[in-house]
């Protein structure tokens, strides 16, 4: 692979912590991708990342809408989200990158942090949008600022439509899979690490979708039930970092330790937290026929290769996550409106074609659906090239 075409490095001068961005490929100048923050992040976690939205970029490329695709880029910081000192640090990161927000790089929540939380810090550094790059793109910027924020004050059952909408596309990766071998919804079993903005609204609509969602993870422990968890009692009693408060659990409800959800009887798995949670070591306890990565790289490639060698399935995150960035960019285009049902609708039918398509691609090159993913986008790059250039 070539190398990203900008990695930085900043040191903040009043804690000595450390915060990166890495732009890994630009379309008509711009990329796109969320910033994180989490103790031990790493530039090298951050380029990994940063190369998987150029992908998930790829994979979405209609020739005929009106979201056009975008380089893929990404942000992180080395620190604990819950650090009292963290909402400064985020300030101050924001305030050295600003110059880049401004002229090329789009981004929004991820691990670690909210949208609402890097909006307010976006404002107190001057900066009109943390999207305002791609500004320059739209036909009507008026009109796409003002259908996403009204996309964004859309809810639905209490849950903003933002926060649902990567989940939304999980779900359908999940069922798109289950269709295709011929799995019935009710009584699959899923098992999810997290239970924040991409857990929570996958354990959702699963739940919904007839699906039994047997064991959740969250920073305690793991809470599991082989006859099914109360879904929506977890929701309401999160905390605003996916935290359950245990007070809800009813008596069948068990309390496990944090790793138990890998080795939960189930035939899904849904790592929905952090990355590089999926080892040599610990893949031997999956005993699922799934892994569905709704995080971002929580599977490492040995591991892949064994789950593989076992015949278990990984839905790769490049494909799995890429609902909540598309989403963005179908509303602010205007490929579609500030609606759930029509942001519903879309979700089903681009993720569950692009699932079909992969698998298909997987099946007849007798590779991993990783691999075929890559092999998509590796097709499309030099189309999006050829079309809007390299770089402007």
């Amino acid at each position: 692979m070539t190398a990203p075409l900008m990695s930085l490095t900043w040191t903040d001068h009043v804690t000595g912590r450390q915060g990166f961005l890495v732009v890994d490929r630009l379309v008509r100048g711009v990329a796109s991708g969320g910033l994180r923050m989490r103790p031990g992040c790493t530039p090298a976690e951050v380029a990994g990342l940063a190369r998987g939205m150029t992908m998930k970029e790829a994979l979405h490329y209609d020739p005929d809408g009106r979201y056009v695709p975008l380089g893929g880029a990404k942000g992180g910081i080395d620190c604990d989200p819950r650090d009292p000192a963290a909402y400064g640090l985020l300030v101050r990161y924001l305030t050295a990158m600003r110059p880049y927000i401004e002229s090329c790089w789009t981004t929004g929540e991820d691990l670690g942090l909210s949208q609402d939380l890097i909006d307010r810090a976006a404002g107190e550094v001057g900066l009109v949008s943390t999207v305002q790059a791609v500004y320059p793109l739209l036909d009507d910027e008026t009109a796409a600022r003002r259908r996403l924020a009204d996309a964004f004050a859309v809810e639905v059952d209490g849950i903003g439509l933002d926060e649902l909408a990567g989940g939304r596309g999980v779900t359908e990766s999940v069922l798109a899979a289950l269709d295709r071998a011929g799995v019935p919804y009710a009584g699959t079993r899923v098992a999810l690490q997290g239970l924040g903005t991409m857990g929570g609204a996958t354990a959702r609509f699963l739940g919904r979708a007839g699906l039994k969602v047997v064991a959740v993870a969250d920073v305690k422990g793991t809470v599991a039930n082989p006859d099914g968890l109360d879904v929506e009692a977890l929701l309401a009693a999160r905390d605003a970092y996916g935290t359950v408060d245990r007070a809800v659990l009813r008596p069948g409800d068990r309390e496990l330790p944090g790793d138990a959800w890998l080795s939960a009887d189930a035939e899904v798995l849904v790592p929905a937290a952090v990355s590089y949670v999926i080892d040599a070591a610990n893949q031997a306890g999956i005993r699922a026929r799934w892994v569905v990565e709704a995080a971002n790289m929580p599977v490492l490639a040995d591991a892949e290769e064994q789950l593989a060698a076992r015949g278990v399935t990984v839905l790769p995150d490049v494909v799995v996550n890429s609902a909540t960035n598309a989403w963005w960019w179908w509303t602010l285009f205007g490929d579609i409106g500030a609606d759930a049902d029509e942001a519903f609708a879309r979700i089903r039918r681009s993720m569950r074609a692009l699932v079909d398509r992969t698998l298909a691609r997987a099946e007849a090159d007798g590779t991993t659906p990783r691999a075929a993913a890559h092999a998509i986008a590796a097709d499309r790059l030099p189309v999006i090239a050829e079309r809007f250039g390299w770089y402007g």
